[in-house]
Order: structure tokens, then C-alpha cells, then sequence
């Protein structure tokens, strides 16, 4: 039986995913966090967090680590190779569970690896962590997909919600699951709290099963709005991210990340529902209305 977790040390707490999974630790108040920081950070946190500094070498990581029984990475890509460091200075501190930076497009689907090739760093930490197993280290993937909420209210996803504009792609009736950011903190606590049932395996989430059409619907009756709409096919947003990513333009892999959900190509598993095995009832989660999602984006950004 895998031992209780109660000491949760978070990295790259200050990020978009970071806050997220940061709140909703604080929120179940069953835990006491500790977040790990550069030394030169200037983020701050809530004065119930416990904040270590550390210049990420090996010995001082590991010393950060002492006494926490699990860590949740939230590097950004920037990170992603770096975890196999934070891995091994868990190992030696003798943490029990470690959380890898997912919560994200299908990291086990070919298809999407071949359209965000960095994202095969994730995979290799993945069989990093089973490396570690025999030495007492546990791990849980958690695959969310895109953020719904998140997307929708900053224009990630496509649609602008103050002009009424929207991009869709292709004929914009391709179903695929997304999930919210509240769902996405709370897969993470429901992981933590199941330690025995959540090991070594990887888990995928779902807030919404929609397409991008039906997006659209719930934002024209919420806005009591027709949208003006300009459509767009896989084929030009791949190419043209291809080509800006080759003259220097790193931004243009905003584009390929949303092809591995909204692209019109075989393999990307995109429709968690359908084409995984969604643990939202081992991690007690439910399927939320689109629409309700939806309205309460636009409420708050009006």
C-alpha cells in the first residue's frame, strides 16, 4: 500500500498551470505546500506556502525536496528536459510521487508528437519516471487536453469574445474533449489523495466533449450575437506555423498546438471520451455543460 501524501512541493508554481494547481492544493486545505523557486524569482505566493529557493542544481534540489512526499511540475517548455534532473533529486530525497508537467494535448499520440516534436520531451520523462519505479519512486500522468476556460477568455482557442470574430477550422464539427481549469486542479488533489489507485499510470481528464462549431453556438446564444466567422483548413495552419517556425518565429507553435486538437488528422486522440479511457470517475470528476462554461466566460469578460 503506497504511503499517505501529505507534503506537496510544486514547480513552476508561478505559471498559468502553476496558479491553477497551486489554488486548488491550498483549496482542499489537505495538504501543506511548499512551492520551489529560482533564487532569482520575484513571484510571490500566499503566506500559507512555504517557499524554498534553489538555483536547480542537483545537490540543492535535492535538498529542497527533504521531507516532501510528492512533487506536481508545472515547467513550462522551457523546462521540460529539466525534469529529469528534479526526477533524480526526488529520487535521492526520498519523495514518494511525482506529477510530470502533462496537462495537455495527448502526449502518447503519435500523431500529435509528429506536429509538436518538443513534445517528445514529455514521453521521455514519462519513461524516465518508469526507470525510477524499482528505486521507489511513483509517478501519475494526467492528460487534460487544451484549457477551455483559459483558452476561451484570453483568444487561445480562437474566438475573441469582445469583437464576436471567431477562426474556425475545416468544417468545425470535429468532436474533442477540453478541460477546465478547475477540474484540471482538482484531477491533480484527487491523484494526490488516492496515492494506491493512481500509481504509475497515466490518466485522461475531460471537462467538455464539443467541437468547435458547437463552441461557437454557445457563444452566439450567450452573446445574443451572430459571430463573424473566417474559416481556415489544417492544411494552411500547419504549413504556414511550419514555415514562420523555420524563419525564427517560435510563437507559430501556438498554431501547431491547437492542430493537435482542432487539425483534421488521423491519430491525434483527441475526443478523450471516445478515443481514451477517461478517469474522470475514478477521480471524481464530471462532464460539464458547454453552455455553462461558455456564459460564465462572457459574463466575466464584460
Amino acid at each position: 500500500m503506497t504511503a499517505q501524501i501529505t507534503n506537496v512541493a510544486i514547480i513552476g508554481a508561478s505559471g498559468s498551470i502553476g496558479k491553477i494547481i497551486l489554488d486548488a492544493l491550498l483549496t482542499s486545505s489537505r495538504f501543506t505546500v511548499t512551492v520551489l523557486s529560482r533564487h532569482s524569482s520575484t513571484a510571490t505566493f500566499p503566506a500559507n506556502v512555504n517557499v524554498r529557493k534553489t538555483n536547480f542544481s542537483e545537490s540543492e534540489l535535492q535538498t529542497a525536496l527533504q521531507g516532501q512526499d510528492a512533487v506536481v511540475s508545472a515547467l513550462g517548455v522551457a523546462g521540460f528536459s529539466d525534469q529529469k534532473k528534479v526526477i533524480d533529486a526526488a529520487v535521492r530525497a526520498g519523495v514518494k510521487r511525482f506529477i510530470p508537467s502533462e496537462f495537455s494535448v495527448n502526449t502518447l499520440s503519435d500523431a500529435v508528437l509528429r506536429l509538436l516534436p518538443l513534445f517528445g520531451q514529455k514521453k521521455e520523462v514519462l519513461e524516465y519516471l518508469k526507470s525510477k519505479e524499482s528505486e521507489g519512486l511513483t509517478w501519475t500522468g494526467i492528460g487534460t487536453g487544451l484549457l477551455f476556460d483559459w483558452g476561451l477568455s484570453n483568444g487561445f482557442l480562437g474566438y475573441d469574445i469582445d469583437s464576436h470574430t471567431a477562426t474556425i477550422w475545416d468544417s468545425g464539427d470535429k468532436p474533442f474533449t477540453l478541460t477546465n481549469s478547475n477540474q484540471l486542479g482538482q484531477a491533480v488533489v484527487s491523484v494526490l489523495q488516492q496515492p494506491s489507485e493512481t500509481a504509475n499510470q497515466y490518466f485522461y481528464v475531460a471537462s467538455v466533449v464539443t467541437s468547435q462549431e458547437g463552441i461557437l453556438n454557445a457563444l452566439e446564444e450567450a452573446t445574443a450575437t451572430k459571430w463573424t466567422v473566417s474559416y481556415t483548413s489544417t492544411e494552411a495552419q500547419v504549413s504556414e506555423a511550419r514555415k514562420r517556425i523555420g524563419k525564427g518565429d517560435s510563437s507559430a507553435a501556438y498554431a501547431l498546438v491547437r492542430a493537435t486538437t482542432f487539425g483534421n488528422l488521423d491519430g491525434l486522440r483527441a475526443d478523450y471520451t471516445k478515443e481514451e479511457n477517461l478517469a474522470n470517475d475514478l477521480l471524481g470528476l464530471k462532464l460539464e455543460s458547454v453552455q455553462e462554461t461558455v456564459q460564465r466566460v462572457a459574463k466575466s469578460s464584460t
